[in-house]
């Protein structure tokens, strides 16, 4: 009784050590084949290899149907509102040029205009030289000011990256700026000849480089999740925004930063000029109302840690939002082409200025590479 026992016991043992093998060896199987599968799709260009190339149609779609419908009703509800604000009347206007991540090259055709910004990423390596290079380039263009930030490639400008690039030697030269002003933290107040009144104009433009870890120490303006700089830090009189690091959300979808996103509800810049998601590149008007609010609750929500694949394939919780947006896209619209409403005036522009083509190291070419918008 006692043998059969034991051999029972031994049995049943072998049985369940040669399931656990099985099922190990199956499931070794199906993420061998899931991840061949994965590389076919890049392959034939049906999905992207990383998250900094722009999204195929598969990919939005698998990431969450809801939110891919939602993103094209908000882009046709946008273009029916038309112009968030515009410019003061009997006023001359300002224009603005905008650019970003050059990566140490240059557009061949830069239009003409008022002010000129770049959001960061003059540079490929970082160096002194590279970025002397961009600040010569820049200060040669015929514009009545040039404003720059640094971006997380322009190593030399971030102390700490610096001696980190250098390998903790000092670097005792110092970048001859001549004439375009850099901002990182800070406000500055430039006046524009008004040549309507025959006065000047003023814009306040705040700027600051700072960007969602990306890399390695060797990188520059880098800054954890979990303490990001903006709370508090942009001032209310601010005209124009200049930051490296994208909104969450716009022009980025996933990549940007939702403290961000938080301030610009707060400043209400009447422009917001960034880059470093080069795929976004793209201008996009913002009306801080219950139908933005409405989309980007979807966006915050869809890219929550806690919500698994099966979570946003079916988030009937996320559907509200949807509706949202429809409601109040629909309702914007109707005042606007119906009841032919003037709008608060109140809404902003936010430009990815990138002109860079993907991550392939080349500048895009065509007509509106370069971002001009009117103040």
């Amino acid at each position: 009784m006692v043998k059969m026992t034991n051999l029972l016991s031994t049995l049943h043992l072998n049985l369940l050590t040669l399931l656990s093998n099985l099922f190990s060896h199956l499931t070794s199987l199906f993420f061998s084949l899931l991840s061949l599968t994965h590389a076919l799709l890049i392959v034939l260009g049906f999905t992207r290899p990383n998250q900094w190339e722009p999204p195929t149609f598969l990919d939005s779609l698998l990431y969450s149907p809801l939110l891919h419908l939602t993103t094209n009703l908000y882009q046709i509800l946008l273009f029916l509102r038309g112009h968030p604000f515009h410019p003061p009347p009997h006023h001359s206007r300002i224009r603005v040029v905008c650019l970003s991540d050059t990566h140490s090259l240059r557009p061949p055709s830069i239009p003409r205009g008022d002010l000129l910004i770049h959001a960061g990423d003059l540079s490929a390596t970082g160096t002194f030289d590279d970025l002397q290079d961009q600040i010569s380039w820049l200060s040669s263009l015929p514009f009545r000011h040039k404003v720059v930030v640094g971006g997380n490639h322009d190593c030399f400008l971030d102390r700490a990256s610096s001696i980190h690039r250098t390998r903790g030697q000092k670097e005792k030269r110092k970048l001859d700026w001549k004439g375009v002003v850099w901002l990182q933290d800070e406000l500055t107040t430039l006046e524009f000849e008004d040549r309507e009144v025959a006065g000047k104009r003023k814009l306040n433009i705040f700027g600051s480089g700072w960007v969602r870890r990306c890399g390695g120490d060797d990188f520059a303006f880098q800054y954890d999740d979990e303490r990001p700089p903006w709370e508090g830090r942009i001032p209310v009189e601010t005209d124009v925004l200049v930051t490296h690091c994208p909104p969450k959300g716009h022009r980025d979808l996933l990549l940007g930063c939702p403290s961000l996103l938080a301030e610009l509800w707060k400043v209400k810049p009447k422009l917001h000029v960034f880059g470093h998601v080069h795929h976004g590149a793209g201008v996009e008007s913002v009306f801080y109302d219950e139908c933005q609010a409405a989309y980007e609750g979807l966006v915050l929500r869809t890219a929550a840690v806690e919500m698994s694949m099966l979570k946003r394939w079916f988030d009937f919780q996320g559907l509200k939002y949807a509706l949202s947006v429809l409601r109040y896209g629909l309702q914007s619209v109707l005042w606007k082409w119906i009841m032919a409403g003037p709008g608060s005036n109140n809404g902003g522009v936010l430009v990815n200025a990138g002109v860079m083509k993907g991550n392939t190291g080349r500048l895009r070419k065509g007509r509106g590479t370069v971002k001009v918008v009117d103040l």
